[in-house]
């Protein structure tokens, strides 16, 4: 009787109820939780590149003007600085709603609606791919830029700017000291391409900052990389969703919600990429 006692008196609180576990913290689930740890070592890597792009771009002298390093856009549209990557960035944000959509319907337990939602999210995202594959495409075939390569610049003398090869130089637009302008010419031999200062000498002109190209490449295709990891997530979840996997676990399709954690971030992330490559 004694030991029944005992054992009776461990399995019971002060209050006569049997214990029922741990309570788990801000009512977030263990997978929530691993979620945002993940989200927040993700977040320190990007903040680190980003401020390195930014002490290398303040560092140097002179840097490409993103409205013209980024004028085109498909179909032989020219001179029409941000459209294109404004349309990009329009893909990843209407994605982003269309995956509270899904969140929502999984609150609900709609199966059919959280299919129909996250696969709209999954055409955002793969149009986002998409575009940043011409992008990609454009300035490394026909730009030539290259992680070691790059035709944009800023130059700081004055003068009169020159375009042509060294047989037939005609001159163009003057420029005054202090003010940037774009050394690389579209359609042209950017190699021959020369300027004039206010002196009367021709000089060569230099090829823009070596960091720019490898910078632009390396955190805009790691962030890349995360919007098609992010698709091809969401392509397996959605797959288990029609299945009817988490119809039985009744937990309001919580692993929707974890992916859509995982997408929100790679949004915002992309307003940060977006603002210093773009606009800045």
């Amino acid at each position: 009787m004694a030991t029944d006692s005992m054992v009776h008196g461990t399995d019971t609180t002060a209050d006569g109820n049997l214990w029922d576990g741990g309570k788990p913290p801000f009512k977030a689930s263990y997978g929530k939780l691993m979620m945002w740890y993940f989200l927040l070592s993700d977040a320190f890597t990007f903040s680190g590149f980003l401020i390195a792009y930014g002490a290398l771009r303040f560092s140097m002298p002179t840097w490409p003007v993103p409205d013209f390093v980024f004028s085109t856009a498909p179909f032989g549209v020219h001179h029409a600085p941000l459209i294109f990557v404004t349309f990009m960035s329009f893909l990843l944000i209407v994605s982003s709603v269309t995956m509270v959509r899904a969140v929502q319907e999984g609150h609900r337990e709609n199966l059919r609606g959280v299919v129909f939602w996250m696969f709209l999210t999954i055409l955002g995202g793969a149009g986002f791919l998409g575009c940043q594959a011409w992008e990609w495409n454009n300035l490394i075939g026909v730009e030539h830029m290259t992680v070691t390569t790059n035709p944009f610049g800023t130059h700081i003398e004055s003068g009169v700017y020159l375009e042509g090869d060294g047989h037939d130089i005609k001159e163009g637009d003057t420029f005054e000291a202090g003010d940037t302008y774009l050394i690389h010419q579209h359609g042209g031999d950017w190699e021959q391409l020369k300027f004039k200062t206010s002196g009367g000498e021709i000089k060569q002109q230099e090829f823009g900052p070596k960091a720019f190209g490898a910078l632009f490449f390396f955190i805009t295709g790691f962030h890349g990389f995360h919007v098609l990891s992010g698709v091809a997530f969401l392509l397996i979840i959605m797959i288990n969703a029609a299945s009817g996997l988490y119809v039985k676990r009744k937990n309001g399709y919580e692993m929707v919600e974890k992916i859509g954690l995982y997408w929100h971030f790679v949004d915002l992330v992309w307003v940060f990429v977006f603002l210093v490559f773009y606009l800045l």
